[in-house]
């Protein structure tokens, strides 16, 4: 893979400065640290640089401490940070907590998303007004605002609902007052800008450009847009009570086969390109599955690859907003320990037998961490488990690099803390309050106290596509071929293939799926929109673990570990009341 890679971020950012009347001859002389408006939109190379800033601002699951895991059920934060707030239900148009006080979330609000669409529609109104030369370079532009607009807007549909679908950039003389779109409009549009996406991008990227969005890429998001749409949520409207406005958050009509079917065609789309394939879907005999799975994130390309960003030591933010290995490592480690899974998810990957875990079998629960999907190896660091060799000031205590969440029986009847606990004598502020830390993406070879690791994050691979593509054909009733796509994705991972049909067939695909696409910003809306947030989003549960002096095995014990609470409200996000007071034609979200 060449090094030199497409720099998504802002490598100069774009003032377009707007000539004051004046006669002096002084005021009318332009900025010499900006650039004027005619000169930007003549430029392709100015262009392009302003649509590299649109792409930057694309929220990502690497962006600050607390990660989108952290407000659903895959994790938790012990110092919370207002993560707290969404799992109890908390949030009002009054208060967006850690909406307003974190990168990740800051990106996914009203406010910030409509800046980008507000840039996207700049963009293509400048351009429709000029000639260039270059033809396939506008073009190639012009197909990737048209996706970044999509994908902005996607962000908008699925956080808050029907939202004002708005295609020019509004000035400060022009009047807001601008009302929501229905949701199907909104979900119509948002296709409709894919497909005009697909039609103007490549179907890949060389050299510098890998990493900009592609036809696969357009086509990919428009197979997500549908799945999620097709979903229970938008089509069930008894959680919003006599909310006297149903089509802002939803679909009022139209044949459900039909939603599912729609989606379904959109995965086969991408999947009949035969541009992408699952990373090692074919394992030898012996081949080590865990590491297979794991290095699929590491790595900075594979053929799972869709619509990705890439990070280099050029293109670091601050470690406050890009530094996974300092924020998700253990404090044995001197890391953060930001983001730990709950006890629930670990709970829920399989035996490598496909059994499903239980505690109440005395083999799992005597031996908790052995025989497990191959998958938990690559995504949980558990008591145990072997990680990178510790930082020189704490080897002397671990020469080989082992994680201790557990606590330890002294003579005197007291319990010290392992290396990687709350109690740790290395660090005692960031230790795990789960007895968990993620361990998926998170590149061992980079010592995260002190170096950033360069693995890219992945806003879209193809074991999505298949998967969405598994879960459109069981609701279509097509079980075979649900069977099919979704046995691709075990077989990977070494698990024997399902056999079940019908409503356990769908139990099934939604379980992997929850697996394969762990800590990757996926669950907290699949759990809204297959309306099973009440089900999951209960108290969380950690480990506690025991050594006892004598003991050849120590002794677990499932704890309560963070209280949490589901209202219904919280399926979709409340527009701010500043919005609101704002544009009084705006209508609020259900139960807010």
């Amino acid at each position: 893979m060449k090094n030199k890679r497409i720099k998504i971020y802002a490598a100069l950012i774009l003032l377009i400065s707007f000539p004051f009347n004046s006669c002096n001859d002084f005021l009318d002389k332009q900025p010499l640290d900006q650039y004027g408006e005619t000169a930007v939109w003549g430029d392709l190379a100015l262009m392009e640089t302003f649509v590299n800033n649109i792409y930057y601002q694309i929220p990502h699951g690497f962006l600050g401490k607390i990660g989108m895991m952290m407000i659903c059920d895959e994790g938790m934060r012990v110092s919370d940070r207002g993560a707290g707030d969404v799992t109890r239900s908390l949030i009002t148009p009054s208060n967006y907590s850690i909406f307003d006080s974190q990168p990740l979330q800051q990106g996914m609000r009203w406010t910030d998303i409509y800046k980008q669409v507000r840039a996207c529609n700049l963009f293509l109104e400048q351009t429709e007004k000029k000639s260039y030369e270059d033809i396939a370079l506008k073009n190639r532009l012009t197909g990737e605002v048209h996706f970044l607009r999509a994908y902005y807007y996607h962000m908008l549909a699925f956080m808050y609902g029907g939202h004002p679908i708005i295609t020019k950039s509004y000035g400060l003389t022009d009047d807001p007052m601008v009302e929501r779109n229905s949701f199907a409009d909104c979900i119509s549009f948002i296709t409709d800008e894919c497909d005009k996406a697909a039609s103007l991008l490549p179907l890949k990227h060389e050299a510098e450009h890998v990493g900009r969005a592609t036809k696969g890429a357009a086509l990919a998001l428009k197979a997500r847009v549908l799945l999620y749409a097709a979903s229970e949520l938008f089509h069930n409207k008894s959680w919003a009570g006599n909310y006297a406005h149903p089509e802002l958050i939803g679909y009022t009509g139209g044949d459900r086969a039909s939603y599912w079917r729609a989606a379904r065609d959109a995965a086969k789309a991408v999947i009949d390109m035969n541009v992408y394939d699952i990373y090692r879907k074919e394992p030898a005999p012996n081949e080590d599955l865990t590491k297979n799975y794991g290095d699929m994130f590491i790595l900075k390309e594979t053929d799972e690859d869709i619509f990705i960003r890439f990070f280099t030591q050029i293109s670091m933010e601050s470690t406050e907003r890009y530094h996974p290995g300092l924020h998700n490592s253990s404090n044995g480690y001197h890391g953060h320990g930001s983001n730990n899974p709950i006890g629930q998810l670990i709970d829920d990957f399989e035996m490598s037998n496909g059994d499903k875990f239980d505690w109440n079998n005395p083999d799992h629960k005597a031996n908790p961490y052995e025989n497990r999907d191959p998958r938990f190896y690559a995504s949980i660091l558990y008591d145990g488990a072997q990680w990178r060799i510790r930082p020189t000031d704490v080897q002397p205590l671990d020469p080989t690099g082992i994680i201790q969440t557990g606590f330890y029986e002294q003579p005197d009847g007291t319990w010290a803390g392992g290396l990687d606990t709350r109690s740790s004598p290395i660090e005692d502020w960031n230790g795990t309050g789960s007895g968990y830390y993620r361990k998926k993406a998170i590149d061992p070879a980079y010592d995260g106290q002190y170096q950033v690791q360069e693995s890219p994050w992945r806003f879209i691979r193809y074991s999505e596509i298949i998967l969405g593509y598994a879960e459109a054909c069981q609701e279509l009733g097509e079980d075979d071929e649900a069977r099919k796509y979704l046995n691709m994705i075990r077989k990977r991972v070494g698990l024997p293939p399902v056999t079940s049909a019908a409503d356990r067939l769908r139990q099934d695909i939604r379980h992997e799926r929850r697996i394969e696409l762990v800590f990757e910003d996926q669950r907290y809306f699949d759990i809204r929109r297959w309306m099973i947030a009440p089900q999951v989003i209960v108290n969380a549960e950690g480990i506690d673990i025991r050594y006892h002096i004598g003991e050849t095995r120590p002794v677990y014990s499932v704890i309560n570990i963070q209280q949490r609470e589901w209202k219904d409200q919280s399926y979709l996000m409340p527009i701010k009341l500043d919005e609101i007071n704002r544009n009084n034609l705006l209508i609020q979200n259900p139960l807010y």
